[in-house]
């Protein structure tokens, strides 16, 4: 899908709302839009608050059940092309917007919020396919729609690279959250993994045997190796304008490195980056496209 180069963004203050909400509830991603071309960071900021608004509705609900109608007032909101029932709601007026001008596919922004419903439960994740279909429909389907945003015309050319690098961000993410989840009761590591080293979903939350849990930890950080290896090999396909949409893949790294040295002591322990580090490896990550 393309657009036209000199396609520009509406003009105005309609993303002013979309890039305040981004700097409060994902500042990596509000950083990567300052990174990004100045004529690129409102459509992004559209695009990223939505995906943090969508992700953060485990957070504000008790219940699933009033997650599934938040999650289900975004989907009926993009079901409707007159754009009438987001009028009024700043966020989807930004991301009506954003999908109007780049012509963004709406069947991937609703697969992005079908597959919310799994953090909504504390299911299984059964296995690995699970996994990487989970990571596959939203963060990789995340950074695919912002490199249709900067680069539509060579969006498609580093599609699996965002599949691979989608995954990998997918993995050090919940590895940041593992002490959040564990608390929940929520398990994001596949079962095949943990009954790999030795471990069930009871076993594995109860933290018990230290050694087992310190091998499903590198176990896990080890699939998101794998498949960050997989998207660096492919980054030469990346076009220049695109590599901003990659951007935030740097932090998943130091995310591995960090939680294989922590071992069974992430349950207990933050391994969250000091926001300066963070700040520094998405800058160069920018400047060179190397993550």
């Amino acid at each position: 899908m393309t657009t036209s180069k000199d396609q520009k963004a509406p003009t105005g203050t309609i993303y002013d709302f979309s890039l305040s909400a981004l700097r409060d509830s994902d500042r990596d991603r509000y950083l990567a839009c300052l990174l990004s071309p100045a004529d690129k960071r409102g459509p992004l900021s559209a695009l990223y608050a939505f995906h943090a608004e969508i992700a953060r509705i485990r957070d504000l609900v008790r219940e699933p059940l009033p997650g599934e109608i938040r999650l289900q007032w975004w989907r009926d909101m993009l079901d409707d092309v007159s754009g009438a029932s987001g009028k009024g709601h700043p966020l989807a007026e930004a991301l009506l917007a954003c999908i109007n001008t780049y012509k963004l596919p709406v069947p991937v922004l609703q697969n992005m919020i079908d597959a919310r419903i799994f953090d909504l439960y504390d299911d299984p994740m059964e296995d690995r396919s699970s996994l990487e279909g989970y990571a596959g429909e939203t963060a990789s389907a995340l950074i695919q729609l912002a490199s249709l945003i900067l680069d539509a015309e060579n969006a498609q050319q580093s599609a699996s690279a965002a599949g691979h690098a989608g995954v990998a961000q997918t993995v050090a993410g919940l590895l940041l959250l593992l002490p959040l989840h564990r608390r929940r009761g929520q398990v994001y590591f596949p079962q095949e993994l943990l009954s790999a080293t030795g471990l069930d979903r009871d076993s594995f939350l109860s933290g018990k045997d230290e050694d087992a849990v310190s091998r499903a930890i590198r176990a896990f950080a080890g699939l998101g190796r794998d498949h960050l290896a997989k998207a660096r090999v492919e980054a030469s396909t990346i076009s220049p304008l695109n590599r901003h949409a990659f951007t935030p893949v740097a932090l998943a790294q130091p995310v591995f490195d960090r939680a294989e040295r922590a071992g069974s002591r992430l349950f207990e322990q933050s391994i969250v980056p000091s926001q300066w580090r963070r700040q520094w490896w998405m800058w160069k990550a920018a400047r060179s496209g190397r993550w």
